[in-house]
This record gives structure tokens, sequence and C-alpha cells, in this order.
């Protein structure tokens, strides 16, 4: 069964077809830019990387692009677009309502509009993605939308609440939701069988961390606690996301005249602050490293490393102490699978807690190597795991589709 993957951004959808159930990827790409002068469609096949440069006024007419590209005879994959059994859609929030994935129809359309204001940069998106399918291969198509928000939905109340006004919750739904669950998700599976620990008696902490980053405590295969919130601001520090900071902050800068009102406060700390506003050079951790290297100690690199990292090494302590066992530490995500040095300090000086880890295995485990990082007298396992978004958006569409 062909199965086209969904990922609507506001100005981009990146897409993978899979041919199911052996989940062999047949293509993926990347339509950017969308609604700016000049639009780019990249599509991949195998090693070979196609590009193309044109106006993409709109999620409609990227979708076009994409559908196009997949039948092209030169470097299509797919003869015809009916070949395409079933769609797979990642969705950003669910809020309560959904605990796990399921197949689209027009109550969930429905569902996804009602909590759109708790995710505005993403759900409207993923909405017009949907539709756009609709469009181009009818509604008889299968579609599957996958929660981003889902696998946190076994979150106790005494995590998910905050101490608000009990009336927020009631009324606005006010309360932590939880993100990246299709990677923690994902990782979690992956991880229990690494370790041939049954999936629902596994203890686990993941740090799911790249330009957006989030840590989960995982009890007998569950969410418990995770550190983004209401939305993906919250938790560790990110490529352009402060993450958790007092919030009285907010006040204190409109009080002074440095934001004028929420809005710029908003895109302070969404998109000016975490690695970009703390290096005032870049986003890219791979930019951190190198500028501390060259630069060393006393380099605003450096002090982004020791600033990420500390943070991430607060929530792994917190996280051992509200799971009491901790089977195994996960790494994932882009920083977390290529940034040895980020994993050396997250975890250093933590032999006291169990953990512990080899700087040889360490040093060497990145650039798509996977593996136990730990040094054999570590009590905990520390590993490296590649998610996998796409390939299990794909296999929960697949197995609801059939």
């Amino acid at each position: 069964m062909i199965v086209l993957v969904i990922n609507c951004g506001s100005s981009s959808i990146k897409y993978q077809v899979f041919d199911m159930p052996e989940k062999k990827v047949l293509a993926k790409g990347l339509v950017e830019r969308i609604g700016l002068e000049e639009g780019l469609l990249t599509h991949k096949v195998k090693d070979t990387k196609h590009q193309f440069e044109r106006k993409i006024p709109d999620h409609t007419v990227g979708m076009e692009l994409i559908l196009a590209a997949l039948v092209d005879p030169e470097h299509g994959v797919i003869k015809d677009i009916h070949e395409i059994k079933a769609v797979g859609h990642r969705v950003v929030h669910g809020g309560e309502r959904y605990n796990s994935s399921v197949v689209i129809d027009d109550e969930v359309i429905s569902g996804i509009e009602e909590v759109a204001d708790l995710a505005p940069l993403h759900n409207p998106p993923n909405l017009i993605g949907i539709k756009a399918i609709q469009g181009a291969l009818g509604k008889d198509v299968k579609m599957v939308a996958v929660f981003d928000t889902a696998f946190h939905q076994t979150l106790p109340k005494h995590a998910f609440l905050y101490p608000l006004p009990y009336n927020l919750y009631k009324e606005h739904k006010v309360r932590k939701y939880g993100f990246h669950g299709t990677s923690h998700n994902f990782v979690t599976r992956k991880t229990a069988n690494i370790l041939g620990i049954p999936e629902h008696q596994v203890n686990l902490i993941i740090c799911h961390l790249g330009n957006g980053g989030s840590i989960t405590a995982v009890k007998n295969g569950k969410s418990i606690d995770t550190t983004m919130g209401l939305t993906p601001l919250a938790g560790v520090m990110m490529g352009t996301r402060c993450g958790d900071v007092d919030p009285a902050i907010a006040f204190y800068l409109m009080e002074k005249g440095v934001c004028k009102d929420y809005h710029e406060v908003d895109k302070m700390f969404n998109k000016e602050s975490g690695i970009l506003g703390v290096s005032e050079m870049t986003s890219d951790m791979r930019d951190i490293e190198a500028d501390a290297e060259e630069n060393g100690p006393e380099s605003r690199g450096q002090l982004v490393l020791d600033l990420f990292s500390y943070r991430v090494k607060k929530f792994i302590g917190s996280y051992m102490a509200v799971l009491g066992r901790v089977d195994a530490i996960a790494f994932t995500g882009g920083i977390g699978e290529n940034a040895p040095i980020i994993r050396w300090s997250a975890c250093e000086n933590m032999s006291n807690f169990g953990i512990k880890l080899d700087p040889i295995k360490n040093k060497n485990t990145w650039r798509g190597v996977e593996g136990d990082i730990s040094a054999p007298d570590s009590s905990i396992k520390v590993m490296v795991v590649a998610t996998d978004e796409e390939g299990f958006i794909a296999s929960d569409t697949y197995r609801l589709v059939k």
C-alpha cells in the first residue's frame, strides 16, 4: 500500500511516500516559502535531489506540486496519484479529545478546528493540508490524523494542571498538553525493544533535542510528565524559544517599554530567544559548537553550550525523582543524536545517580550512528536512539486504514 505522509507548517509542507507495510521510503521532500515571491520544491528520490523554483501562493498549490512530482515521468515514484491509498497527517494539537491517532472524517476536522486557538500557528495549516488532499485525491481516500499531543494524554492531573484559578482549566482548557508526542512514542517503543523490556514495564527519560526540544518522563510505557506545556514554548532552551523563564519578565519588559505589547513579547520569547538570543549569531547548534571550539571557554558559543546542557541536566534530575526507577535515558532529535558535547555535559557528574557515560562511545555516536553510550559501570543505560516521526505516522496510518 502506498502511504503519503504530510506535515504542513505555516509556510511549508514536508512529505514522504512509503510503500507499506515494508515501510520503504520511495520519495521525500519539502515545499517551502509558501506565499512568498519565490517558492521552492525540493524532491528527493534515493540519493538524487531535484529542486524547482516557482511562486507557490498557497498550500493547495503546494500540494498540487507535490502530487505532480510524485507522478513525473523522470523523477516520479508512482504512475498515477490514485495509487496513493492512504494519507497520514501530522496534526500538532488534539486537545483533550484525542489520545491516539484517528481516521479523519468531518467530526475530526471539526475537532481540530475547535482547538485551533491552542495552536494558532500549527492547526490551521494542518487543516489546510487535509482539505488540499481532499481536493486533489477526493474524499474517498482514507486519511489519518496523528496528534503531537496524543501521547501525553496519560499525564496525571497533578502533572498537567497549572496552579492557576481552576476556572481557567474548566472554561478555557488551560493546562499542560505537551508536544513531540509522535517522537516520544516512537522512541519509547524502540528503546523498550532494544532493552528487551516489555513496553508496559519500561521507565525512560527521553530527551528530544533539536531546534525545538522537549524531555519526557515515561513510566510503564506511558508519558507521566513532559517539559512543554500549553504551548511548545515551555521547558528546555531551544533554537529560538526561551523555554522556562520567570513569567513576570513579560510584565517587566512591557512596563519598561522594551516590548510595547504582548505581541512583541510573544515574538521575542518564541523567535528571538534561546540559542539565537544568547549567542546573537545563530540558532544552529553546529555553529555554536564551532564557535566554542575556535574561541575557547570565554566564547559566546561556550556560554550557550553551558546554558543548554545545564537545563537538560535539571530536567533529567527532576524526572529521575518523579520516576523513582529509570531503565534508560534516550537522546534523540537533531541535537540529541548529533551533539556528543551536549550529551556529555548533561550527564557529567551524575555518577551518584547511576549515570555515567563512556567518553569514546559518546564521541563516536553521531551522524546516523545509534547505540548505548553509557559506561560499563553505569547503573542506568544512556542511549542514542534515532527518531522517525514520519515512519511512525505511516505505520499508524496503515494500521488504522487496514
